[in-house]
């Protein structure tokens, strides 16, 4: 079988190099441009910019450019870096104040450099869904979050490094051609959380960012109580494509804890699914997964538990307390973030007095959730923008009176 012969292949030519250094996962960047040597200036300057080639544009915009600017690593918090990312300004005239700016968070992508969008170009579900915003009359950033684009290594669901890059690519495009400081911050799957992460980091990281509010569909959460609960569950023999999430949070512990080896927790089948997300995307790794009839308990030789306790501090948010108005869309047949952890977001969200609106969608899964959450999240958006006072309370959240 052709999946079989792929695995085997993976396997001889690099689970032998699994245990080399974390430096391997740090790679080289996807082309010239995103390869930034000088001295990085202070947080949120655009470095360099050019065209984007025509099969990574979105067909509402009038122009768009792969756009490269300076931000903070997310790791350490101090050291200079560079970030790669997209700028696509809508048709039309912009009104007075210049275009409002969506801030897009993507979804997971992979962890290895040529992943990020700006480079890869983008899935069909989203492109529809920038479009939507784009014909609405937002100019979008896109940024491709620390490591992706650019070398170094991509923190997966590290929640302070995507958010400086949302907030430092919003700094950086923030004046330009007709665009304003209007920002919403929107974001799907891993981009939801790096959405909420941005809004809760934004007043001490970027004060001078003007966030009206956030949208995030398909909410991931990691609190004290949701990690219990995923610890609980335990290896399953359900072969699924969210293994590769697994992995890469795995390999997230190798790039940040020195001395770490994945070796110990990956059987002979778990390596190579796990080293081909060095080189390759998501795509291809669930691909690996679900042809090769991979599942947790055929991947792993050990329990990961500890390795997802330790990473906590990495992967949680540093409030739920956020000071803008926040829009959640839940798919109710969601397998890939549960709507019962999106739904405990919500409601520890509004027990800390944050403004939620919280809308679930009957039927639909992680990625249906997407387009359809526009009939309820532009007007929600719409009216931050005219100025209207955003919902007070939140009475749709769990455990709370209609």
């Amino acid at each position: 079988m052709r999946a079989v012969g792929s695995i085997l292949v993976w396997l001889a030519v690099t689970a032998s190099g699994l245990a080399a250094t974390p430096e391997r996962l740090k790679g080289a960047p996807a082309t010239p441009f995103y390869d930034w040597t000088a001295a990085v200036p202070a947080p949120g300057a655009l470095l360099r910019s050019e065209s984007l080639q025509a099969e990574l544009t979105l067909a509402n915009a009038s122009k768009s450019e792969r756009i490269l600017y300076s931000s903070t690593d997310g790791l350490d918090g101090k050291t200079p870096i560079a970030v790669s990312g997209a700028l696509f300004w809508p048709k039309g005239d912009a009104l007075a104040g210049g275009w409002p700016l969506v801030a897009w968070a993507h979804g997971t992508v992979g962890a290895t450099a040529v992943c990020a969008p700006s480079f890869a170009g983008r899935s069909e579900r989203d492109k529809k869904y920038l479009n939507a915003w784009l014909a609405a009359g937002f100019a979008v950033v896109a940024t491709d979050y620390q490591g992706l684009g650019t070398a170094g290594g991509h923190p997966y669901l590290a929640t302070r490094p995507e958010a400086y890059g949302v907030l430092d690519a919003v700094r950086a495009v923030k004046g330009r051609d007709e665009i304003g400081d209007r920002i919403v911050v929107v974001g799907q799957s891993q981009g939801a959380g790096a959405a909420f992460a941005t809004a809760a980091y934004q007043p001490a990281y970027a004060p001078d960012v003007n966030v009206l509010g956030t949208v995030a569909t398909g909410l991931p959460y990691f609190s004290q109580q949701t990690l219990a609960a995923i610890l609980r569950g335990g290896a399953s023999d359900k072969v699924t494509p969210t293994l590769a999430y697994s992995l890469l949070l795995l390999q997230l512990a190798e790039l940040t804890t020195p001395g770490f080896d994945p070796q110990p927790y990956l059987t002979e089948t778990g390596r190579v699914a796990y080293a081909l997300g060095n080189v390759a995307c998501l795509g291809a790794m669930e691909s690996t997964v679900v042809e090769g009839r991979i599942s947790q308990k055929t991947a792993f030789a050990q329990t990961t538990n500890p390795v997802l306790q330790s990473l906590y501090p990495l992967i949680s948010y540093p409030t739920v307390a956020l000071t803008q108005p926040l829009f959640v869309g839940t798919g109710e047949a969601d397998h890939d973030v549960a709507p019962a952890m999106q739904g405990a977001l919500v409601h520890d969200a509004c027990a800390a007095a944050a403004r939620v609106t919280w809308r679930r969608y009957a039927g639909l899964d992680h990625s249906a959730t997407v387009n359809a959450s526009l009939a309820d999240s532009l007007p929600f958006v719409k009216r931050l923008l005219a100025g209207e006072p955003a919902p007070e309370g939140c009475s749709d959240a769990p455990g709370t009176t209609p």
